[in-house]
């Protein structure tokens, strides 16, 4: 993996809770760049996102209400619109442009979402368009669905954040913060969860809901479903669907991970030109996160959104 780990304050020496101290500051060093031990999963530091999914069971002792379902509904379509809208198609493409205020708005959503800071995401993705589909890709389903899926986000060199791709952002120290303190923003959304449940439970009975439920449902069966529904974009739509541009790589077009994904799985669309901002490149081709962005554009928040150009559209009609 190139470029450096993002560091405000490098250590001087690394402690031996390193690995440990890092699920709550990424800056912290445990080892030097390894090719040979970087493509393995890190069992210790990924042991947080496997308890993300084991949370889920709790399903089974704290029930399910209809509020429940409604908030893990809203959060799994906030969120994912911040991921393909804003991790995506602006931090990662710059697509279009915005305020520093929105900017970090949905930076701190997306952060909620456990897929890491808009830095690491950004710095992943543009590494996978630089090499898509080669043995330099980290997700490839060309090494296996479940690499592909989500062994690569596991692996050592998968939790560093090369800086060399994303200079543009490195100005922004927000962003860096984001990126450093990773799991602050999701922590203090399952508590805000739990408090908003608690108070439920005592002043709106009849909502049938309370803390744990809204813990469970509202954070970890919403963020499991979106994470789960993301990473479907590089081991499914790398897989399965129509290919209508020939892009040197295997990205296909699918209805369905479309639908899921708020328009990302129009991938082939998008690899063949991904400096636009919409995804969907044919009227019928649903793309719910360049609707978002057109509203957004409408009441003022966003400007100068990326179209697709004539030409490539003229080429998507054959």
């Amino acid at each position: 993996m190139e470029g450096t780990v993002i560091e405000d304050n490098p250590p001087q020496r690394r402690s031996p809770l390193a690995p440990v101290l890092r699920w709550f500051d990424t800056s912290v060093q445990v080892a030097e760049v390894d090719p040979e031990v970087d493509d393995r999963i890190d069992w210790l530091r990924a042991l947080p996102f496997l308890g993300l999914h084991v949370a889920c069971l709790g399903v089974f002792w704290v029930g399910v209400s209809t509020t429940a379902l409604v908030t893990a509904l809203l959060l799994y379509v906030a969120r994912m619109f911040a991921i393909t809208g804003f991790y995506h198609r602006y931090f990662s493409h710059r697509a279009f442009r915005t305020s520093r205020p929105v900017q970090f708005a949905f930076a701190l959503l997306g952060a909620s979402s456990v897929q890491r800071g808009p830095l690491w995401w950004a710095a992943h993705h543009r590494h996978h368009h630089a090499h898509a589909d080669t043995d330099a890709d980290p997700h490839t389903p060309r090494k296996g669905f479940w690499r592909s899926h989500a062994g690569w986000f596991l692996t050592r060199g998968g939790f560093r954040t090369d800086t060399s791709r994303i200079r543009d952002l490195l100005t922004f120290p927000e962003l860096r913060w984001l990126d450093r303190y990773d799991t602050v923003v999701p922590v203090l959304l399952a508590v805000l969860l739990f408090v908003i449940g608690t108070a439920l439970e005592h002043w709106a009975p009849s909502l049938h809901t309370n803390g744990p439920q809204l813990l469970v449902w509202g954070f970890f069966v919403s963020t499991v479903v979106l994470f789960h529904a993301t990473v479907t974009i590089n081991s499914l739509a790398h897989r399965w669907g129509r290919r209508r541009f020939d892009t040197g790589d295997d990205s296909r077009n699918n209805w369905w991970l479309a639908l899921l994904t708020f328009g990302e799985g129009w991938h082939n669309n998008h690899h063949h030109y991904p400096a636009s901002a919409r995804q969907g490149f044919r009227w019928w081709e649903i793309d719910l996160t360049w609707y978002g962005l057109r509203l957004m554009q409408a009441v003022g928040l966003v400007h100068s959104l990326k179209p697709v150009p004539a030409a490539v559209l003229a080429k998507a009609e054959h």
